[in-house]
């Protein structure tokens, strides 16, 4: 065998093997940007949720009023208890 056949088919193998080495690696990188919009849709939908289930200021409001109402009740069995 001559030499320059023989290093015809060193190149060519390290050629064949560079390649196979860079399309798995680039198959690899598709895989891994699939995932990542995957995990961005996701948190995405998350965000969404949580912020929809803030409380408004019309329900802290009526929630005030409540536990207000419920103290001058309490103040007012107090002041009776006082009384006698």
């Amino acid at each position: 065998m001559d030499m320059q056949v023989l290093f015809n088919i060193l190149v060519g193998l390290a050629g064949f093997l560079g390649g196979y080495i860079l399309f798995s690696i680039k198959d690899n990188l598709k895989d891994l940007r699939e995932d990542d919009q995957k995990l961005a849709d996701k948190l995405q939908s998350i965000e969404v949720l949580v912020a929809g289930q803030y409380v408004t200021k019309d329900d802290i409001q009526k929630m005030g009023t409540d536990i207000f109402n419920v103290l001058r009740r309490i103040e007012e069995k107090l002041d009776k208890k006082v009384d006698k």
